[in-house]
């Protein structure tokens, strides 16, 4: 698929999109649309492998018979497969195109609501006792199609659902052709179409594309397979996704997330993106007050955790293993470093964690100095500060930072400090990081090389000497001298302007004589 193409398509499902808008916000018909699609993802996809499974008979699954004995024994043996393979199980009465189909006839046979639920629950209660259970478990909860936002009565929301089923079943995501992921690139505009009109919720579920790059890269350095990534706070479960760009495979997905909308999202992406069942592990879950992988490590973690997040910062986390070496507790009103602990303890010796974080991390004093300092100084994790522009996340305009830990450091007597916060691109209300902006990171990152006014190498010594303040501007120089300016080239032109005025005043005082009315002055 060309680029003109994929954009074709991401404006088709835009459009689609608006036509739930109606009287929601952007995170309510979102939750609409993204479900639709993801229902018509997983009929194809049956679609696809019932076929398949068919091939030998000669017949294809729409043409199963379910109500005959013949038809009863070829979905029971297709269901045992599915579920095996695919994780759920649809009958071919159940599948989009079918009821999109029938949502567009003619009379009282065009109404779909109620098979609709039903599909979308059957879809969940197909899963019962199998080992995908977990993963398809109140999926679609959040699609309430009796929601009067959808229509004030149920002929209006059967209409508008049957548009926009409609509208959708006419677009081919080439699920055959394995060599590309059009849906799962199409799912990710979306979201990310979502997130510039949640404002501040966006900050929830979404890590701006080229944020999600630079840290991708960062914890793949080095490597073209990973056994496993993991992210505490993985939102819509992006930017795990992202990750598995940057290498060859990873074997497993590892996630944690709070909100319980966005955890089904993250779920419904992953699967999207054809990543299998049994590959991902997202959980729902407080991760700081409740860790759901508790006894795992990581070779790869990356995380943009809501900044400067409220936590407990109960007394009994002082024996929790996450936080006992430190001495201290990240404060309650700030639990970044206590993000930064959490992922620290399931980082594995040989593994690379990269975690978004507002600047003051780096400076400020109390229980985050003694932790920042209990880093750098007796553990030694700490590889490099990276300085992103301001205005890069939805829902915040404040600049932000990169910082970037190791267990077993390649250059252990220094850390790397990146100033790229003046390198970016303004579109519309969002600054943006340029191809360009994100490939000198990684390759300053990577050859931990010293440019002038972007980058330079402290050692350990020097970071001590600054008492383990970490504020970017101490260490990068980017100070522009003023031009001189020449006081006395700007009184000559100062006497010269003076002269051409009293020559333009004369001017008008003879064309005003001449056309007999008062001068100006």
């Amino acid at each position: 698929m060309s680029e003109e193409q994929k954009k074709i398509l991401e404006q088709q499902l835009w459009n689609i999109a608006n036509e739930l808008r109606g009287k929601m916000n952007a995170d309510e018909f979102r939750d609409y649309i993204l479900g639709f699609i993801f229902y018509k993802y997983l009929a194809e996809k049956m679609e696809l492998y019932a076929n398949k499974i068919l091939e030998p008979d000669e017949i294809t699954y729409k043409e199963i018979k379910e109500d005959s004995e013949d038809g009863k024994e070829y979905i029971d043996a297709i269901k045992e497969a599915s579920l095996e393979k695919l994780g759920y199980f649809l009958k071919p009465s159940e599948l989009f195109n079918e009821l999109a189909s029938k949502g567009n006839g003619n009379g009282e046979s065009n109404f779909i609501l109620e098979s609709l639920q039903e599909i979308l629950n059957n879809v969940q209660l197909s899963t019962m006792g199998t080992e995908s259970e977990e993963d398809f478990d109140h999926l679609f909860e959040d699609m309430d199609l009796n929601s009067t936002k959808l229509g004030k009565t149920t002929e209006a929301r059967n209409k508008l659902i049957a548009k926009v089923l409609s509208h959708l079943g006419k677009i081919n995501f080439e699920l055959e052709n394995t060599e590309l992921d059009v849906l799962g690139d199409a799912y990710e505009y979306l979201i990310g179409q979502f997130a510039s009109g949640a404002g501040k919720k966006a900050g929830e579920f979404y890590t701006p594309q080229q944020v999600s790059m630079v840290l991708a890269k960062l914890v793949t350095t080095g490597k073209t397979r990973l056994k496993a990534v993991y992210d505490p706070t993985c939102g819509s479960g992006s930017l795990l996704l992202r990750v598995a760009k940057e290498v060859e495979e990873v074997s497993s997905f590892y996630g944690q997330e709070l909100n319980r909308t966005t955890y089904n999202l993250a779920r419904m992406n992953m699967i999207l993106h054809d990543v299998h069942y049994l590959k991902f592990d997202i959980k729902q879950e407080d991760t700081l007050e409740h860790p759901q992988h508790v006894e795992h490590q990581f070779e790869a973690i990356v995380a943009n955790p809501p900044f400067s997040a409220k936590w407990s910062a109960n007394q009994l986390f002082t024996t929790d293993d996450r936080f006992s070496q430190y001495g201290k507790l990240a404060p309650k009103s700030k639990a970044d470093y206590a993000f930064v602990q959490h992922m620290i303890y399931h980082l594995a010796d040989n593994g690379t964690m990269a975690i978004v974080l507002p600047h003051g991390v780096l400076f400020r004093g109390a229980a985050e100095g003694h932790i920042r300092k209990y880093l750098i100084k007796d553990c030694n994790y700490l590889d490099a500060v990276i300085g992103l522009p301001a205005n890069l996340f939805y829902g915040t305009s404040i600049p932000t930072c990169i910082m970037v830990f190791k267990k077993c450091r390649e250059n252990p007597d220094n850390i790397l400090f990146i100033d790229s916060s003046q390198h970016f691109d303004k579109v519309k209300t969002q600054n943006m990081l340029r191809p360009a902006d994100i490939d000198k990171i990684i390759s300053v990152y990577r050859e931990r090389k010293v440019e002038d006014k972007y980058s330079y190498v402290a050692c350990l010594d020097e970071i001590a000497e600054n008492d383990f303040n970490l504020n970017i501007p101490r260490y990068v120089d980017t100070f522009e001298e003023e031009e001189v300016v020449d006081i006395g080239a700007v009184a000559e032109d100062l006497r010269g302007l003076e002269v051409s005025m009293c020559d333009v005043d004369k001017g008008l005082a003879k064309f005003c004589k001449e056309l007999n009315i008062s001068a100006p002055f």
